[in-house]
Protein backbone atom coordinates (compact mmCIF):
# COMPACT_ATOMS: atom_id res chain seq x y z
CA UNK A 1 0.00 0.00 0.00
CA UNK A 2 1.41 3.45 -0.71
CA UNK A 3 2.17 5.83 1.79
CA UNK A 4 -0.38 8.30 1.27
CA UNK A 5 -3.06 6.15 1.50
CA UNK A 6 -1.85 4.61 4.94
CA UNK A 7 -2.17 8.61 6.27
CA UNK A 8 -5.10 9.29 4.58
CA UNK A 9 -6.98 6.28 6.10
CA UNK A 10 -4.81 7.16 9.28
CA UNK A 11 -6.15 11.11 9.56
CA UNK A 12 -9.87 9.16 8.73
CA UNK A 13 -10.16 6.92 11.46
CA UNK A 14 -8.65 9.00 13.88
CA UNK A 15 -11.31 12.14 12.79
CA UNK A 16 -13.91 9.14 13.23
CA UNK A 17 -12.68 8.18 16.59
CA UNK A 18 -12.41 12.02 17.67
CA UNK A 19 -15.87 12.56 16.51
CA UNK A 20 -17.31 9.29 18.30
CA UNK A 21 -15.53 10.80 22.10
CA UNK A 22 -17.18 14.19 21.64
CA UNK A 23 -20.97 12.78 20.41
CA UNK A 24 -20.57 10.47 23.54
CA UNK A 25 -19.52 13.17 25.99
CA UNK A 26 -22.27 15.64 24.49
CA UNK A 27 -25.05 13.15 25.10
CA UNK A 28 -27.00 13.81 28.32
CA UNK A 29 -29.16 10.46 29.24
CA UNK A 30 -32.65 10.64 30.88
CA UNK A 31 -32.36 9.40 34.50
CA UNK A 32 -34.63 9.08 37.43
CA UNK A 33 -34.43 11.19 40.46
CA UNK A 34 -32.77 8.49 42.71
CA UNK A 35 -30.00 7.48 39.80
CA UNK A 36 -29.67 12.05 39.32
CA UNK A 37 -28.36 11.81 43.02
CA UNK A 38 -25.42 9.45 41.64
CA UNK A 39 -23.48 12.27 39.92
CA UNK A 40 -22.56 13.31 36.84
CA UNK A 41 -24.34 16.02 34.16
CA UNK A 42 -28.45 14.03 33.62
CA UNK A 43 -31.49 14.71 32.50
CA UNK A 44 -34.46 14.74 34.50
CA UNK A 45 -38.16 14.62 33.49
CA UNK A 46 -41.06 16.07 35.99
CA UNK A 47 -44.26 18.02 37.11
CA UNK A 48 -44.23 21.94 38.48
CA UNK A 49 -45.27 20.94 42.09
CA UNK A 50 -47.62 23.82 41.96
CA UNK A 51 -46.93 26.66 44.67
CA UNK A 52 -43.03 26.14 45.11
CA UNK A 53 -41.68 28.26 42.26
CA UNK A 54 -39.50 31.37 43.32
CA UNK A 55 -37.71 33.19 41.21
CA UNK A 56 -35.55 36.42 42.26
CA UNK A 57 -35.54 38.86 38.94
CA UNK A 58 -32.50 40.61 40.60
CA UNK A 59 -30.02 37.49 40.79
CA UNK A 60 -32.47 35.84 37.89
CA UNK A 61 -32.60 32.58 40.01
CA UNK A 62 -35.43 30.34 40.14
CA UNK A 63 -35.84 27.47 42.73
CA UNK A 64 -39.22 25.41 42.42
CA UNK A 65 -39.82 21.54 43.16
CA UNK A 66 -40.25 19.15 40.67
CA UNK A 67 -41.93 15.38 40.87
CA UNK A 68 -41.14 12.53 39.41
CA UNK A 69 -43.61 10.67 36.75
CA UNK A 70 -45.37 8.23 39.06
CA UNK A 71 -45.73 11.14 41.65
CA UNK A 72 -44.01 9.64 44.36
CA UNK A 73 -40.59 11.63 44.61
CA UNK A 74 -40.39 15.38 45.28
CA UNK A 75 -36.45 17.20 44.15
CA UNK A 76 -35.40 20.56 44.48
CA UNK A 77 -34.41 22.23 41.78
CA UNK A 78 -32.49 25.48 41.45
CA UNK A 79 -31.78 27.26 37.88
CA UNK A 80 -29.41 30.16 37.15
CA UNK A 81 -30.90 32.46 34.33
CA UNK A 82 -34.11 33.39 32.86
CA UNK A 83 -37.26 32.12 34.02
CA UNK A 84 -39.22 30.76 30.87
CA UNK A 85 -41.81 32.29 29.54
CA UNK A 86 -44.52 29.89 29.89
CA UNK A 87 -42.78 28.35 32.92
CA UNK A 88 -46.63 28.15 35.04
CA UNK A 89 -48.64 26.32 32.34
CA UNK A 90 -45.83 23.36 31.91
CA UNK A 91 -47.40 20.02 31.84
CA UNK A 92 -43.72 18.35 31.97
CA UNK A 93 -40.18 20.31 33.07
CA UNK A 94 -36.82 18.97 31.51
CA UNK A 95 -33.65 19.94 33.38
CA UNK A 96 -30.81 19.36 32.78
CA UNK A 97 -27.55 19.73 35.09
CA UNK A 98 -26.19 17.83 38.18
CA UNK A 99 -27.18 17.08 41.91
CA UNK A 100 -25.12 18.69 44.05
CA UNK A 101 -25.75 19.12 48.11
CA UNK A 102 -29.30 18.06 48.09
CA UNK A 103 -30.31 19.99 45.13
CA UNK A 104 -30.68 19.65 41.25
CA UNK A 105 -28.67 22.17 39.53
CA UNK A 106 -29.61 22.66 36.20
CA UNK A 107 -27.91 24.20 33.82
CA UNK A 108 -30.62 24.25 31.33
CA UNK A 109 -34.78 24.16 31.36
CA UNK A 110 -36.71 22.60 28.66
CA UNK A 111 -40.28 23.81 29.45
CA UNK A 112 -43.15 21.39 27.52
CA UNK A 113 -46.53 23.01 27.54
CA UNK A 114 -49.70 22.24 25.62
CA UNK A 115 -50.06 22.88 22.49
CA UNK A 116 -52.32 26.12 21.45
CA UNK A 117 -52.65 24.32 17.91
CA UNK A 118 -53.90 21.30 19.16
CA UNK A 119 -56.91 20.31 17.30
CA UNK A 120 -59.96 20.53 19.68
CA UNK A 121 -62.30 17.46 20.78
CA UNK A 122 -65.06 16.75 18.16
CA UNK A 123 -68.72 18.29 19.45
CA UNK A 124 -70.59 15.23 19.61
Amino acid sequence: MKPKYIIALTVVVVFLVFGAFSLKKSLTPYVSFAQAQKGGTVQIIGKLVSGTDYYDSQSQKLAFMLTDQESRLQMKVLYDGVKPGNFEQATEIVAIGQYQSGTFEAEQLLVKCPSKYQGLPPDK
